[in-house]
């Protein structure tokens, strides 16, 4: 694999070191809680850009807490909306080159099909003025990969694609992993990468669950391979070494 096509996500402690180590990219995490974004910004901001110096290549991924594009109530997807709109402004200032943005499913408030037909509403109207940047959806709770698809399906616009989380799968779907790759391929640009024991979302490093790692990779990679990967890890190294024994990078 190649290392430009790696990414270290700034939730681990050592992802700066690492990724300056091994020539990877940074997923900026910062903004994942929307707060960061507003009063919190001059030194949330101070510090991304202390992280990102010296780093060639970055991704940005976009607020998740209560934000729903699918909501009921229509002063939610504005408020999901105007968040979206902050980080795709962060992303370009920081020269990002992808937005990645939770799918928003929630099975105790929507049944899929208003899930996958509202949120094909609400992408074809945001995507009506240019984001100027590529977004990719991500599996949380989506149990079915047929959701996010027909939502990817139905926008039909080369600037939204898909962020498979493969730890998100394991925990929470009772299709595997391999199963969801296959499936999905074709509208795949991104992936988050970690493992776990899939009873939950650990974030555990690429060895350490039942996710098939290696075997997931190399079929990854050869069936998307114009994809990027995050690893999406509490700590970088062990993985990153993982991945050079298994002659993975």
């Amino acid at each position: 694999m190649n290392r430009e096509k790696i990414y270290l996500s700034t939730i681990a402690t050592d992802a700066v070191r690492v990724t300056k180590e091994y020539g990877c990219g940074i997923e900026i995490a910062e903004y994942c809680t929307a707060w960061n974004m507003d009063e919190k910004f001059a030194g949330v901001d101070g510090v991304v850009k202390k992280k990102l110096d010296g780093i060639a290549r970055s991704v940005l991924h976009a607020p998740y807490n209560e934000l729903f594009p699918c909501a009921i109530d229509p002063k939610a997807r504005e408020l999901a909306a105007s968040r979206y709109w902050q980080a795709i402004d962060l992303a370009k200032r920081y020269g990002s080159t992808k937005v990645i943005i939770h799918g928003g499913f929630n099975p105790w408030i929507y049944f899929p099909v208003w899930y996958t037909a509202e949120s094909i509403k609400f992408w074809k109207e945001f995507l009506e003025e240019d984001p100027g940047i590529q977004i990719v959806l991500e599996n949380v709770l989506e149990t079915d990969p047929a959701w996010l698809l027909d939502i990817v399906k139905g926008v039909d616009d080369p600037r939204l694609k898909m962020c498979l989380d493969i730890g998100h799968v394991n925990a929470y779907s009772n299709i595997s992993v391999m199963e969801w790759l296959e499936i999905c391929a074709p509208y795949i640009s991104h992936f988050h990468v970690h493992n776990n024991d899939g009873t939950r979302d650990q974030h555990n490093a690429l060895n350490d669950g039942t996710i098939p790692m290696k075997e997931f990779l190399l079929r990854a990679e050869e069936i998307c391979p114009n994809a990027t990967f995050t690893m999406e890890l509490m700590k970088d190294a062990p993985s990153i070494e993982w991945m050079v024994e298994n002659n993975l990078i």
